[in-house]
């Protein structure tokens, strides 16, 4: 695999809203019974500053990507660029940069815990947004082997 091929990225989220009491009330029951079990016996209220990693109540803030060039007549080199700004546009961007630079069957998109964190939350964001997702986050009825991600918390030992 040749690692210009790959895109690396993170994701930053925070909660939707600053605090637990800007939420409407169907909001905050939906908060409180989706993690009804993650926070045992501390209330909803006090949880709340973990409301940005799940999508439904978080966004993301930033995408930051990196990825290798070659050009033949200089050494390889290692570009970033990170995404800000309103998340509509920042995803609508990321989205982009996919579609344009990232979307062959040779390419990868490649992050930390990427499979269980960072690609379903960017792909339920977009949801949200309305935004069509980009061809290797169309995972939906894929096997595992189909789809074009790689996770380097699964190289971890």
């Amino acid at each position: 695999m040749k690692l210009e091929n790959i895109l690396f990225l993170d994701i930053e989220t925070v909660p939707q809203h600053p605090s637990f009491f800007e939420l409407t009330p169907e909001e905050k029951k939906l908060f409180a019974d989706k993690t009804t079990y993650q926070r045992k016996e501390t209330t909803a209220e006090e949880f709340y500053e973990r409301a940005g990693i799940w999508a439904e109540f978080g966004q993301i803030v930033c995408i930051s990507v990196g990825y290798f060039v070659s050009v033949k007549t200089q050494p390889r080199s290692f570009r970033l660029t990170t995404f800000l700004g309103e998340e509509k546009n920042l995803l609508t961007e990321f989205s982009a940069l996919i579609n344009r630079h990232f979307s062959k069957s040779h390419h990868r998109l490649c992050a930390h815990n990427g499979k269980e964190f960072d690609f379903p939350y960017i792909a339920r964001r977009m949801v949200i947004h309305g935004l069509e997702l980009p061809g290797p986050l169309q995972v939906a009825g894929k096997k595992p082997w189909e789809v074009s991600h790689l996770d380097t918390m699964e190289l971890c030992i």
